[in-house]
């Protein structure tokens, strides 16, 4: 008889995630003694590949063996592993290392996250799908976001130009993104693809009729499914509705499912999407046992494809662990704040005298401008009176604008304070070294004159002609900026001569002259007319003797930029940013040429690729290097989304802007028509009303797990005027407006 599956239920930092780790334990000490046989035998590659027929070779091989074996069975170990959920991979990998610690690795483990297992079975399982929907009997090639959004635009070009797929007020571009969302929401939630403009015609009030628009949406994406499935394709919508719509139901893979897990474990499932209570579903049917962790005031990728109230109906299948206690200051605060925002004259009439004393501070001033300053000034004074270390500083704000992050790190950076953006997400063509590698990009490739001017060109000279082994030691400790004018050997000034004077422009290939056309190239001086040579030399040596743009580029990141040890974190985060993106997108290129739908020349995919940059493209995070990497001493610059999704802990807090209306909005962590793919959604059209109501639960959540994640101090900052001079009124000014009058 199977174990009974447990429900863990606790707020933030009340010891979930350590329960979760020793219930485990507690399987492993119960059930995982290797001398005793398996439950259930773990089936074979060779049974795993049945049927795989004309998908042989050394690829699907290595992918099958590399990425879809669980490690400890390709070591040699016999024993099924057990399943680990974790919302995201930043929360996986500590995940797996405490399990791994607490177990002693005596026991083997298969950890991934929810998007990451789907991708993993549809690849495994291919050949099942390749017969149930009648493919190209060719192994997939899954496609990144950016890669997805222009294949879409290209393909859904008529209906932009048309008029169609088009909506007032909205870019071609985030109408592109909208449309592409609403296949990731629809998959998620375990609705079928066809369903979608019926969903929005009945969900969204919209007194202009745009019934017409909502069935151009649904085309585009049936069409859009059509067109990747048939040349092998796969973005992560289509994963996720192939999984649960095809691979889950089959009895096939479900044999193989329930036999490859003796149990599952699955942590923070409130952030998880409605079809991944179908597969616990079917794991649970079969007698398996879970351990599942849930936080009712979590809830931080709702809107994003997460259902928390749906997967909540696990718990009647569990036996229910309450956990009590609280983290930080939410204890303290979390049922003030509440009281505060629902009436804050009832609350003042009934504080008590033990509620005076408030680890609770403010800074308030008239302008953004001056509450930036401030705000920076307070984080320095704090740290140089050694009242806290910048390691334990976040400074969390609904948005950090450019202005508000280049503010605060060159007021706290001149301080001698570092400081990080928490996952800053940002379009690669916005780092200088991006683009002066794709300047240099178009000056190799015939045919790219267009994507050149003198502007690039100078740039791309100053940010090249960096030689640290040219540098002093004491130069290169005062300078450890990458962009500080110190750290380069043209700088601007003379990389304007040199282009006012040694630079060709021409449509299909400009050139850089030799330095001699400057009359007065004896005003370069010696380093930075060595330097120009060499860039010279090494852009004819590349055209004479052309190769692949991913080559070409890691040539020239080698010649140009030194090794990783003499560049900042950042850049080197940026150039692997760079190399995957262009990595993959060639290897999509490839596919398409493949399938004959691509035949243009080279040169005119290296336009493409520099355009897709240049555009602002927001290209995917690069894979992480090491998890285990020392913490840097650094103040957190964070939005809201991105530290709760992060899960930090810090002894201070600075929430930056607190009268902004933009605490209770969704923003960039809400997707369009989001709340219409819940399962609890009525059915009826979505009002004004209940989109009020969800702001209002939003707020509590954030403020509960906010609170819950600041240690010792939490200091309020606001400012009467926004950035564009409207006065900031947003719902947590009751908030600062009950506690100032209170500190110490």
């Amino acid at each position: 008889m199977a174990k009974a599956s447990i429900w863990i239920v606790g707020s933030t930092g009340s010891g979930k995630t350590g329960r979760l780790v020793q219930e485990l334990c507690n399987w492993v000490d119960s059930n995982g003694d290797p001398n005793t046989p398996s439950r259930q035998r773990n089936p074979t590659v060779a049974e795993s590949n049945a049927g795989t027929g004309g998908l042989g070779g050394r690829q699907k091989r290595d992918i099958l063996i590399s990425q879809t074996i669980p490690r400890s069975l390709r070591l040699g170990q016999d024993e099924p592993p057990l399943l680990v959920f974790a919302a995201t991979g930043d929360d996986r990998i500590p995940l797996t290392d405490r399990i791994i610690h607490a177990t002693s690795g005596r026991y083997p483990i298969d950890s991934s996250t929810p998007l990451a297992f789907f991708q993993r079975e549809v690849l495994l399982f291919w050949p099942l799908l390749i017969q149930q929907l009648n493919l190209r009997a060719e192994f997939p090639l899954r496609v990144r976001p950016e890669t997805e959004q222009e294949l879409a635009t290209r393909l859904w070009r008529d209906e932009l130009d048309s008029g169609r797929l088009r909506q007032e007020g909205i870019s071609e571009y985030r109408m592109v993104r909208r449309t592409l969302d609403l296949l990731q929401l629809a998959a998620s939630s375990g609705r079928r693809l066809e369903d979608i403009p019926v969903i929005l015609q009945e969900g969204i009030e919209d007194p202009t009729g745009n019934v017409d628009l909502w069935d151009c949406m649904g085309e585009v994406l049936l069409n859009w499914r059509r067109w990747c499935l048939q040349r092998g394709l796969l973005t992560y919508g289509m994963i996720t509705e192939l999984y649960w719509r095809y691979l889950l139901p089959n009895p096939t893979y479900q044999d193989h499912l329930i036999r490859r897990y003796p149990a599952v474990f699955a942590d923070d499932v409130d952030e998880y999407p409605k079809i991944v209570r179908d597969l616990f579903e079917v794991l649970l049917d079969a007698g398996i046992p879970g351990v599942f962790t849930y936080s009712p005031k979590g809830s931080v990728r709702q809107g994003l494809g997460a259902d928390p109230d749906y997967l909540e109906g696990l718990a009647v299948r569990c036996q229910q662990q309450q956990l009590e206690g609280m983290s930080g200051l939410q204890g303290r605060l979390g049922k003030m704040a509440l009281q505060v925002m629902e009436d804050p004259t009832v609350y003042l009439e009934e504080m008590e005298e033990s509620e005076l004393s408030l680890p609770v501070g403010s800074i308030q001033t008239t302008a953004r401008s001056q509450l930036l300053r401030e705000t920076g000034e307070a984080i320095a004074h704090a740290v140089h009176t050694g009242k806290v270390k910048p390691s334990e500083i976040a400074v969390i704000a609904p948005g950090l604008d450019a202005i508000a992050r280049y503010s605060l790190q060159s007021i706290l950076t001149s301080k001698g304070i570092p400081v990080q953006s928490l996952n800053e997400q940002r379009p690669l063509a916005t780092v200088p070294v991006i683009r002066a590698l794709l300047t240099l990009l178009a000056l190799v490739y015939p045919g790219l004159g267009r994507l050149v001017d003198r502007d690039s060109v100078a740039e791309m000279l100053v940010v090249l002609s960096r030689r640290p082994e040219w540098e002093s030691l004491e130069e290169t400790a005062q300078t450890t900026n990458l962009l500080h004018p110190a750290s380069f050997l043209i700088d601007p000034v003379r990389a304007g001569l040199l282009v006012d004077h040694c630079y060709s422009p021409a449509t299909e290939q400009p050139k850089l002259l030799p330095v001699t056309a400057f009359p007065r190239w004896d005003r370069l001086g010696y380093r930075a007319t060595t330097v120009y040579q060499e860039i010279l030399d090494w852009i004819e040596q590349r055209r004479s003797q052309l190769t692949s743009p991913i080559a070409l580029l890691n040539l020239a990141i080698q010649k140009f930029l030194g090794s990783s040890s003499s560049l900042p974190g950042d850049q080197i985060a940026s150039l692997r940013e760079l190399m995957e993106t262009a990595q993959h997108y060639w290897e999509v290129d490839e596919r398409l040429r493949r399938c004959g739908e691509q035949d243009a020349p080279d040169y005119v995919t290296v336009g493409q690729f520099i355009q897709l940059l240049r555009k602002g493209t927001i290209t995917a995070n690069p894979f992480p290097v090491s998890a285990f990497a020392a913490k840097p001493d650094c103040v957190t610059l964070a939005t809201i989304f991105q530290y709760r999704a992060a899960r930090q802990f810090h002894r201070w807090h600075f929430w930056l802007d607190i009268g902004s209306p933009l605490w209770s909005r969704g923003g960039a962590a809400s997707l369009f028509a989001a709340p219409l793919f819940l399962q609890s959604w009525s059915g009826n059209p979505w009002t004004q009303e209940e989109a009020i109501r969800n702001d209002e639960d939003r707020l509590q959540r954030i403020v509960l797990d906010l609170l819950g994640r600041v240690g010792d101090r939490l200091i309020l900052c606001h400012s009467d005027l926004a950035t564009n001079g409207q006065e900031q009124t947003g719902p947590l000014l009751s908030v600062l407006n009950a506690w100032v009058p209170l500190e110490e």
